[in-house]
Formats: structure tokens, sequence, C-alpha cells
């Protein structure tokens, strides 16, 4: 089924699932153009009622689930959305939560900053709505007396431009509305702070319990006006980011100082095969076709769908479940994920919407191929290989699909090809004579590569260990820049997400940031400077345009070599002493994220988490009854083989709560149990030196039911299993905030920084 054909399917399905009460009910015109204010009522707080409360939107009920998401999102407050009616506020994405989130945030920054000038940036991809809520945005913080830069005509932009922006020009933040690589459907505000970085859980709750007062005030008085600004208001700035050419000559200036620097560009100049550039969704090509083309490098790269398109040209859409029922499927637009078919074979299904059978038969072995997501800030690399390469492919762990009788093309997971660009970033800077100007270290999420740290321990970089999310690694950095300003002199000491104190040693310098998910982003060599003087050892965000760049100086050093990626992943294994060469990561998802039924799928989202909240649970409680001394690790170890009677757990040698999940370590392997942040999904993460093992091992615990048996409530209290995730959150604070960076954003004179 074609792309349109599959999105009509989906629009059919929404609209038919769509009542006439919120067809009808437009209780906000975003088509008004002029100034106008929205009349928030106590009839808007309640359920609908067709006799009785004909004005209802239950606000109520969508404020509690929005808290919910808020207190434990990893990346924006995300949710499904209706595609056609983004008034629908029986969604968690919505017209109306857009427009108090950023009221409330508009009002917490103003009680902060109480007569200063404030400026931020916002920012959108392509998903569906994105423009309204943009165009939303702007004005309320207009009304607000907020200037708001934005791109001329409003166009799209990534998520890292976003970020850099923010910090750089020292803007007291950012809204950008994204939902990452997320389903179609999904939507979000990704809320950015002074930094440039995620709100953390504690950021987000200040704007929502200003949203709980408005509420208080609405059932006290029965109204509560917001002003909404007209859209061409003084203070929606476009004409700024057009004279600063959107940031994009600021942001090269930065990457020259990194991976952009002249040994990697004259690398890239001297590629012979040219690296395909995969945009799903489009909207990257705005932004890195000009960053190519300033580095005189774009006749170096061939795009594929250069077009903007919200359904991301139909990329990771069935019109089955993986069961084989009939009806819209959405996998998202992570390539790297694996499915089952019906006989049992493994597949990518995100790969295999690509059609790269018949896309890419012009293009030779060796061929890289770099695919990109909407908001353009994670990444997966890929290369044409000859299927002969097969049985050596296995032997390595690289996964591949089949293009034809004689072509394959291997798919790397991120946990392998960001291993391949660490070390070549650090091949670089020896080859500079540059390495050992700084101490040396990384930032990588718990269920990334254990590899990674194999390969840090072999070259002497120190290894930060975080909760998965970005915003965790973009905290270490505050907290190590923090350390530098206040004390140039003295090692920087920074405590990781196991308890472990790192001396990272006297002004060190970052080699990599990133998680296995496709995130990363490599540190400048020279501290970063904001226009007002902030300093950053690297940007806050993650750049899939950064990453870009790298690994194609990568490829184009490895075509020189007569080298492809996987020999080079297997001389790093090598070379690095590396054992744990295999790593996996085992999906279960609780419910179809694609259900245009919002009562069908709110009610399957609930009983999701529930799942999800019990098998977290069963190894949670353990791992903190084993920090407080409630309990042994030879009595975890019982329980464990007691539950699994087909897994050995003699060589368990510690298990913690490691931020967001459990964390299982053991003599030849890791394996990691973490609840999605973002939906009822759990994730099995793990690394050793037997993939079969670790896939075995990752699939049970990842799928258990969270059934407590005999021995588990003999060993472990009833009321302590009940405490463990209010308790977990606690001792994630205690993580987040140790030797923190407290010190309160100061608005600058932008008058002086930015002449504005």
């Amino acid at each position: 089924m074609n792309s349109q054909t599959l999105e009509q399917e989906l629009f059919n399905s929404v609209e038919k699932n769509t009542p006439d009460y919120i067809k009808n009910n437009k209780y906000i015109d975003i088509n008004n153009k002029n100034e106008f204010v929205f009349t928030l009522k106590k009839e808007h707080l309640l359920p609908y009622d067709e006799k009785n409360n004909p004005e209802g939107l239950n606000l109520d009920n969508w404020l509690n689930n929005y808290e919910k998401e808020a207190a434990v999102s990893t990346a924006g407050i995300r949710g499904p959305q209706n595609v056609l009616y983004p008034y629908d506020v029986r969604f968690p994405i919505n017209i109306m939560g857009i427009m108090l989130a950023t009221y409330a945030k508009a009002l917490v920054a103003k009680d902060k900053y109480n007569g200063k000038k404030l400026l931020k940036l916002a920012g959108r991809e392509v998903r569906y709505n994105s423009d309204k809520f943009l165009d939303l945005i702007v004005r309320i913080q207009a009304a607000q007396g907020i200037e708001t830069l934005t791109t001329y005509q409003r166009k799209t932009m990534p998520i890292w431009l976003a970020s850099f922006l923010a910090f750089k020009l020292d803007l007291l933040g950012g809204e950008y509305i994204t939902s990452s690589h997320g389903i179609s459907v999904k939507n979000a505000t990704k809320d950015l702070n002074s930094q440039g970085s995620q709100y953390l859980p504690e950021e987000s709750m200040e704007f929502v319990n200003k949203i709980k007062e408005i509420f208080a005030i609405v059932r006290q008085n029965g109204s509560y006006q917001i002003k909404i600004a007209k859209a061409d208001d003084e203070l929606i700035n476009e004409n700024f980011m057009k004279s600063i050419n959107n940031g994009i000559d600021l942001y090269k200036e930065y990457l020259e100082n990194g991976v952009a620097n002249k040994e990697n560009i004259d690398l890239i100049q001297g590629i012979n095969n040219k690296v395909i550039i995969e945009n799903v969704g489009g909207s990257a090509y705005n932004t890195l076709s000009k960053l190519l083309n300033a580095f005189k490098i774009s006749d170096k790269f061939v795009w594929m769908n250069t077009e903007e398109d919200p359904f991301f040209h139909g990329i990771g859409k069935y019109d089955t479940d993986p069961k084989g029922n009939k009806c819209f499927y959405d996998y998202s637009v992570d390539a790297t994920v694996v499915g089952k078919k019906q006989d049992g074979t493994m597949y990518f299904p995100v790969i295999d919407t690509l059609n790269y059978a018949e896309k890419l038969k012009q293009y030779p072995i060796g061929t890289v191929v770099l695919i990109t997501d909407p908001d353009h800030d994670r990444l997966t690399v890929c290369q044409i290989e000859d299927i002969k390469a097969i049985d050596f492919l296995d032997k390595t762990g690289i996964s591949y699909s089949k293009l034809d009788n004689e072509r394959i093309l291997c798919v790397y997971t991120a946990n392998q090809s960001f291993l391949l660009i660490m070390n070549f970033w650090a091949e670089q800077l020896k080859a500079a004579n540059r390495w050992n100007n700084h101490p040396r270290f990384m930032i990588k999420t718990t269920a990334s590569a254990k590899a990674w740290d194999e390969w840090a321990k072999f070259n002497g970089v120190k290894v930060v260990n975080v909760p998965v999310g970005f915003k965790e690694i973009a905290n270490i950095m505050k907290k190590t820049e923090k350390q530098i300003l206040d004390n140039p002199e003295k090692d920087v000491v920074i405590t990781d997400v196991f308890g472990n104190d790192i001396n990272l040693g006297k002004n060190p310098r970052m080699i990599f940031g990133g998680e296995e998910s496709g995130g990363m982003i490599i540190g400048s060599e020279e501290l970063i400077k904001s226009k007002a003087g902030r300093i950053a050892i690297a940007m806050r965000e993650k750049s899939a345009s950064e990453a870009i760049i790298v690994a194609s100086a990568l490829a184009a050093k490895l075509e020189k070599q007569g080298k492809m990626l996987s020999t080079a992943l297997d001389e790093i294994f090598t070379t690095n002493q590396i054992i744990a060469k295999f790593d996996i990561r085992e999906d279960i998802a609780y419910y179809n994220e694609s259900e245009p039924d919002i009562v069908k799928l709110t009610q399957a989202k609930k009983d999701g988490e529930a799942l999800r909240t019990k098998n977290d649970l069963f190894y949670l409680t353990m791992a903190l009854a084993v920090f407080d001394g409630k309990i042994t690790l030879e009595q975890v170890k019982s329980i464990l083989a007691s539950t699994f009677k087909t897994l050995n757990f003699d060589n368990l040698i510690d298990i913690k709560f490691v931020g967001d999940g459990t964390f299982l370590q053991f003599t030849d392997k890791f394996i990691e149990i973490r609840p999605s942040g973002t939906d009822a999904k759990t994730k099995a993460y793990g690394a050793g030196s037997n993939k079969k093992d670790i896939s075995e091992y990752a699939k049970v615990l990842g799928n258990y039911s969270g059934e407590m048996n005999k021995e588990y409530l003999d060993i472990i209290s009833k009321d302590y299993y009940n405490k463990a995730k209010e308790k977990s959150m606690t001792e994630y604070l205690k993580f987040t905030n140790k030797d923190a960076d407290t010190r309160i954003f100061e608005i600058p004179n932008y008058n002086k920084t930015l002449c504005i």
C-alpha cells in the first residue's frame, strides 16, 4: 500500500472516531489573525455532557495526565494528538493544552525575571499541526511581553539549532515542537531552558503547578482570561533570525572548532562514493543542506526525501499490526527497530518501508547511508556490502537487510556506529597532536554499550554513566563546567548514577556524549562561549548534523584505506581488547499507539502502563532493598533463580537502580530493565560477549509480568514494595541535584550582546 493510501486510511479512521461535538467545538479560533481574548470557563474543567455541560472539555482530567508525564518525561511531554482536529482535548496534545502550558511558562518566567526584557526562541519540525502550535505559542508569549525569535515565515528548523541558539544567544529558553522519532500522530513541546537543554522534571513541574493555580482561580471566579496577540505582533521576531542566516553561520563556527576541522572537511572533500542522507520527514534539508554548502562539501552527498511531509513519506507505516491484524500501524521512524514476521523471521520494519532494494540499485558496494529523524537529532548509519560478507557480519554482531541476490545493507546500532565514531575522533586528535592537551572523558547512558566503557578504559578516557535522556548528559556537562569555572586549578570530580566518584582531571574535554538510541554530541576543543560570556564544553542537545559530518569523515578515511565499516569495527574490538562486542534492545509495547479511537487508546495505554509498572517494580524494589541493606545480593539471586528457571544468576555481581531503570551486572554482561518515560513500554537492554545469551536474558526479563512469588514476598515486605517508586524518585533527585550548577540565569543586555 502506497504512502498516500496509508495516510488516507489514517485520516478515515480519525474522521470516523471523532464525534461531532469535538468537530464542532472549536473553542478557540486559531485562524483569527487579530488580537483576541480566550475565556477559560469553569465548564471547561469538567467532562462534556450534551445536555448539562455542552462546553465541557474535561481539562481537570487532561491536567492530571499531563502532570504524570511531566514528572517522568525523558524528552518533552509527549503524546498522541487528533491530527485532523487539534482542538480534541481527549488527546494529551491539543490546542488547549499548548495554550495553557505556554501561558503558564510565560507567567513563571515573568515571576522570576520581573521587569526584565525576556527573549525566547520557538521552532518546529514537520509534524501534523506543528505550524498551528507554533503560531499560538509565539502569539501567547507576545501577549505576555516576551519577545520570540523564530525562523522567517516560521519555517522548520532542527532541535539542535534551537538548543544551540538558546545557549549561544543567552536566551531565556525555547519552545520546540516535536516528538523526535516517535510515530506520526504523536507530538510534544520540548521545553528548552536558558542552557538549551531539555527541562528536568522539576522545571516542568513549575509551570504545571502554575496551571493548577489558574484552574483554582477558574473554580473560584468562574472564568479566567488569556490574551492572544495578533499574528504579526512586533514581539514575534522573524527578521533577527533572517539577519543571522538562521544561526547557520554561528553553528558552522562552533563545528569548525570540533568535528568540522580542516582535516575532516578535507577527508570529506576527497570521498569518491557519495554519502546518502535519508531525510525522514524532510525537515533536515532546510538547514543541513545550507550547512554542507557553507563547508563546500554539498556535492559529496545525495539526498532522499527533501520535501517536508508530516506522514514521513510512509516510512515505518503498515496496514497490519505485528500480529497480522488489519489496521493502521506505525513502527515509528527508528530504523534500528527489529520486528518479527508471522513465520518468526526477524526483520527491520522501518528499513523495509524505505524501499532501498529499488532506491539503492545504482549505488556501489561501500556506499554509506545516513538516516536522520524528523527533528534531525538522531542518526542511524548503514552501508551497502557484498552478500558474501554475511558470515563475517554474523560473527561480528552486525545486522543487515537483503537488497538483492548480491548485496545487503548493514544496519549499525548506535552502540556500534558511535563506537566507530568516538574511536575515529580520538585517532584524529592524536594524529593532530591535540589528544594530550586535555584529560578526556565521556558521558553515556547506562543503557548504552558496555563496549564504550571498555574502549574508554583502554584509551585512558574517564566515563560518567547517567540515566537515559539527553537532559541527563547535559546536566553532567553543566556540573563539569561549574567546577572548571569555580576551581580551574583543581581536578573535576563527578558522581555518576552508580554512585562512583569519577575524577576527570584538570580542565577536561568531552570526547563523546551519547546514548544507544541514536543521539550524540562531541565537545569542542576550546570552551564554547555565548554572546554574554557563558561557557560550555559541548552543546546541550544531540545533533545529527554534527554526527553526519564526523561519520562522513570516517567513511572517507575508510574508503581511502579500502575498508568497510564492519572491518573497522572488528579491528576496534581486537585492538582495544573489547570483550562485550554484542548489544541488543528488546522493546515491549503494551498497546497500539496508532489506535484512532481515543477511548480505546486511553484504556489500552492505562492497562499497558499498569503492566509496565508491575514489571518495573519487580526489579526496582529488589535493587533499592539491596541499596538500603534490607536484603542481600544472595537473596536477590535466589528470588531471580526461583522466578526464571531457564536462566542462570550465579554470576550476578550487582543490582542497582540507575535513575530510571534497574541495572543487573553480571561478570560477562549487563541487563537493564527500564520503563519508558514517555509511553506504556518496557525496554530491556543487554550487552556482553554472547549475543544469544544477552538476547535470551533481555527477552525473558523484559517480558516478565512482574508477578511476585512466595520467596519474593517472604523476603521483601509489601509495604516496602508499595513505596519503592516514590523512593526511586527521591534517589534520582539526589543524583541530579548533587553538585548541580544552581546559579540563576541572568538576563543580559540584549541591546549590547545582540543589538536587539
